[in-house]
């Protein structure tokens, strides 16, 4: 994995695989690779999720959309809002399934 890590002033990090596409405003997408589809809604993203084992977690906190697999302590940790869903839900999506998904610039 390649790219320029951007340091916040909150002392979160991130990696930016690819600047220019990033300041130009170029959209990520949530690609699964299984069938080529672009997760458009939360309701096509958990049937997939639920299909590779993952279920949904009631925590405590309301604001967040969250999954768990039995066999592992992995969570995924979604906005509630779909349009607050951003490459870095994505890529956090893509690690924790590494063969079923992918990110791409629309």
């Amino acid at each position: 994995m390649s790219g320029v890590w951007v340091f916040k002033s909150n002392g979160v990090i991130r990696l930016v695989e690819n600047p220019q596409a990033e300041s130009s405003g170029r959209r990520k997408v949530l690609v699964y690779l299984a069938t080529g589809e672009v997760i458009s809604s939360y309701s096509s993203l958990e049937q997939i999720l639920k299909s590779l084992g993952w279920e949904r977690y009631y925590g405590g906190d309301c604001d967040l959309l969250q999954f768990h697999k039995r066999s592992s302590i992995d969570l995924i940790s979604l906005p509630r809002d779909f349009t607050r869903f951003n490459s870095v839900y994505m890529y956090d999506i893509v690690i924790k399934n590494p063969n079923s998904f992918h990110v791409r610039d629309m």
